[in-house]
């Protein structure tokens, strides 16, 4: 079993006299990792969504873990945005959802190319990838970003630490910068990430719809 090295969460452990205290210095590290991210960024991968949505492409996801959740629940809501207002609804598709496929994959294959197998059935020209990993250097991961690089996608990397290899590929990247080691807290800005994307399009697509009501 792989030994798991000390992070600020056993700072915080070591630090705190209860569990009310220890959830307390969580909750401001994760408060500050958010108030940390760049807005810039964010805006941009809102705009590279809305394009891929003018052009019909396809928005991609992959993670493992609860990464792969996260794919999941992103593509998920981001499809819901056009059903819920009216506009045009969102091609997503999340690779992490499949399990017979991903098995028969992994065995056959190699688990290192359970996404890049399926991207050579699907993923075209224009589509985008968000690849979901709080290393970035999950071998998978990586594996499909260069693949939608080389096949004319685009790549939208929500990543953690030190951002990794997948860091040096992307188009669009929102990196939560923490020490090594921090899941939780990554993957808990990660899941904001999705919420506060697709909450914005949706207020945006609403407003639009009503301005044209009052035209």
């Amino acid at each position: 079993m792989k030994k798991e090295c000390p992070t600020r969460l056993h700072e915080f452990f070591r630090d705190s006299s209860s569990a009310k205290d220890y959830l307390e210095r969580y909750a401001k590290h994760v408060s500050s990792l958010l108030a940390d991210l760049d807005s810039k960024a964010l805006s941009g991968i809102v705009d590279c969504f809305l394009a891929a949505r003018e052009r019909s492409s396809t928005i991609f996801f992959v993670g493992n873990g609860g990464s792969a959740a996260t794919a999941s629940h992103f593509a998920q809501d981001l499809a819901e945005v056009g059903r819920k207002t009216g506009k045009a609804i969102f091609k997503t598709y999340s690779l992490t959802d499949n399990v017979p496929t991903i098995t028969a994959l992994a065995n056959d294959y190699g688990y290192e190319t359970i996404f890049i197998r399926q991207m050579e059935e699907r993923f075209r020209k224009g589509d985008v990838l968000v690849a979901i990993s709080a290393s970035g250097n999950s071998p998978n991961i990586v594996g499909a970003a260069s693949h939608a690089k080389k096949t004319g996608g685009l790549v939208v990397g929500l990543v953690g630490f030190d951002g990794g290899k997948l860091a040096r590929t992307c188009d669009h990247m929102m990196h939560v910068r923490t020490g090594g080691g921090e899941y939780g807290p990554v993957e808990d800005i990660h899941m904001i990430l999705d919420h506060m994307i697709t909450t914005y399009i949706m207020m945006k697509d609403l407003a639009g719809a009503e301005a044209l009501k009052k035209a």
